[in-house]
């Protein structure tokens, strides 16, 4: 379909679509696959390994199926039903309870604030997948770059042994010069630093002292940087018509290299070990007594299908009306959890080889997050033979699975802009979404500075920790016992058809108690568990720690301001102020008029009442 600037029609509508206003989904695959490509993300293969292995191997597997059936699913059904319904963005769906809009723009506040980093984690990949493209891997070895502390062996510092029938405790080179034999279990090692650990801080990164030291831009970071962005404008420049083929690449073909990557492990020496720390051979069913463990199978259950963010309104209000969302939901959280699993074992086969060459148990290879990515894996992945061609294959699937998760974000973000400014975005579109990526690169700019990884570390660890979780308490409880759950119910029935009693019955018990208690129990678990934030043994100064603070304050605090300005706006006695703004909007209910049968009769069309809704500023006045 041509396409130019001044096009009367939005790109994200072409003839075929239902809603030609916003345009749909070209295929029900483009919509699924974006769903998978924006849960399945790096979480997955960073963090729920390492969880698991940590909290008791396969007995985990129990808390964690718990956690998506209570908390997980119920949310996530949630949202993707509110966006189908109204076909709106995380901001203008809150016509269906004007006093709580300030968590729709908290969700989009946080995913930008995401979005600047995350893309910073993708350009790290894309670095290490450029440095593959070598005979020899740059960080197989201590190279120039190297201090006296590298080694790819444990040193022996010193230890016992016998000498004249009696035992001594010696230096390790008194022990060699005098031809002795170290005692087994006696050994102390000197600390040393894998190659692969000193390339990721030496020189990847150039990390500096602390969040002091902001040196200078690394360069190639930086260029990464902008070639990742370079990426997402190219997938999204016609919105969901072009990112929805896009995904059929981005979020398939990492288990095509998952599975290379599983059955490469599985063929290796030691695999098994690995395998057997991950799931166990006895599962620790005694850690299920543990409040931690629980807490931590909700907390990744709760980030790994990114509920509460926003996207999953935003990619769902592209659908038809007539869609079946409830599908959907549960085939995208099982896909989730699977691949979850999934990755495990691939990751864990491999460690298990690494532990095994370098004669060293499982749990000290074992690691989570940027030292499982960029330190531990690429450590293990060159001792292999053919090692570049299976570091290629590990950072092209790194990059592949935040690419795709970054899509979604940026699609919430423009979606957004699309529902306050629909005029603009449909004459604008190009120029909008690519000015979006041009300023969230130059926000980005600071996390490649020599101090970047502290940055990084210092935004995931306040926004995208529990404001997301402030945000999806409020949500539950705004529409399920402000809107009201059974109305909530006949909406959903409206798009998917009359159930039963019995059908709704769980999901009733999720909404209406099992979810917001496990939420608020989440939450003041966060809260009460507070810790300032570290990066590996570097303590963050005080001015960093209240940027954090600032910056999660600046996040949340919409969610009062709109609701101050909402009910100052409202008209009659406080009392009905409040009652006027906790009524859904005379504009809320299905978008075409073909939907709304008789329970939306009433409603007022946009398009006629020239009412505008500016989110910072209050919308609807009753």
């Amino acid at each position: 379909k041509d396409f130019s600037l001044s096009n009367e029609k939005d790109a994200h509508a072409s003839d075929s679509d239902e809603n030609l206003e916003r345009g749909n989904w070209s295929n029900k695959g483009d919509y699924l696959l974006s769903m998978v490509g924006y849960a399945v993300g790096l979480g997955n293969v960073w963090r729920f390994p390492y969880l698991t292995y940590q909290n008791g191997g396969g007995a985990f597997l129990i808390p964690y199926t718990l956690m998506l059936a209570l908390a997980g699913l119920p949310l996530f059904f949630l949202e993707c039903s509110l966006g189908q319904f109204a076909s709106l963005g995380p901001i203008s769906i809150w016509r269906i309870l004007p006093l709580f809009q300030g968590v729709g723009i908290t969700m989009v506040i946080i995913s930008t604030f995401v979005s600047i980093y995350y893309n910073v984690i993708i350009a790290y990949a894309l670095y290490y997948l450029f440095a593959s493209f070598q005979k020899v891997l740059p960080w197989s070895d201590c190279f120039s770059w190297a201090d006296e502390f590298c080694s790819k062996i444990r040193l022996v510092s010193d230890c016992n042994a016998t000498l004249n029938g009696e035992i001594i405790h010696a230096n390790y080179s008194f022990i060699t010069s005098n031809n002795l034999t170290c005692m087994n279990g006696t050994m102390n090692y000197k600390p040393v630093q894998f190659p692969s650990e000193q390339y990721w801080n030496k020189v990847a990164l150039q990390r500096s002292s602390g969040l002091d030291e902001t040196g200078n831009i690394v360069w190639y970071l930086a260029l990464c940087l902008l070639l990742s962005w370079m990426i997402v404008g190219a997938a999204l420049f016609k919105g969901i018509k072009s990112s929805g083929k896009v995904v059929y690449f981005t979020a398939l073909f990492p288990y095509v290299i998952l599975l290379i990557l599983l059955v490469r492990g599985a063929t290796l020496e030691g695999a098994l070990d690995g395998i057997e720390y991950y799931i166990g051979r006895q599962s620790n069913i005694t850690k299920l007594m543990e409040a931690e463990v629980w807490k931590d199978a909700a907390t990744q259950i709760f980030y790994s299908l990114s509920v509460a963010w926003g996207g999953l309104v935003a990619l769902s209000s592209y659908n038809k009306f007539h869609n079946n969302c409830y599908s959907d939901a549960i085939f995208v959280c099982v896909i989730n959890c699977v691949t979850s699993v999934f990755a495990g074992f691939a990751i864990f086969s491999i460690l298990g080889h690494m532990a095994f060459v370098s004669e060293r148990p499982v749990s000290e290879v074992v690691d989570s997050g940027f030292d499982l990515a960029f330190v531990a894996y690429p450590e293990a992945l060159s001792k292999l033979p053919v090692s570049p061609l299976w570091s290629f294959l590990f950072f092209f699937m790194l990059l592949l699975l935040g690419l795709d998760s970054q899509f979604a974000t940026i699609e919430t973000l423009t979606t957004t802009i699309h529902d306050i400014y629909p005029e603009v975005m449909k004459k604008l579109r190009i120029p909008i979404t690519l000015g979006v990526c041009i300023l969230l690169f130059f926000l980005g700019l600071i996390c490649v500075t020599q101090a970047g990884i502290y940055w990084v570390n210092l935004i995931d660890h306040f926004c995208a920790g529990w404001g997301i979780l402030i945000a999806a308490v409020l949500e539950i409880i705004g529409i399920i016992y402000i809107y009201g759950g059974n109305r909530f119910i006949e909406d959903i029935e409206m798009m998917i058809g009359k159930k039963t009693r019995v059908f709704w019955l769980w999901w009733r018990m999720c909404w209406f108690f099992i979810t917001p208690v496990l939420l608020m129990a989440i939450l003041v678990w966060s809260l009460i568990t507070f810790s300032p934030p570290t990066y590996g043994s570097v303590l963050y100064p005080a001015w960093g720690t209240a940027v954090g603070w600032c910056m999660i304050i600046f996040c949340v605090i919409w969610i009062p301001i709109v609701a101050i300005l909402k009910i100052v706006k409202a008209e009659g006695n406080l009392c009905q102020r409040i009652v006027s703004c906790c009524r859904p909007a005379a504009n809320w209910g299905p978008c075409l008029e073909c939907h709304r049968g008789e329970r939306y009769s009433h409603v007022v069309d946009p398009k006629k009442e020239k009412e505008h809704e500016i989110p910072t500023v209050a919308g609807f006045v009753y």
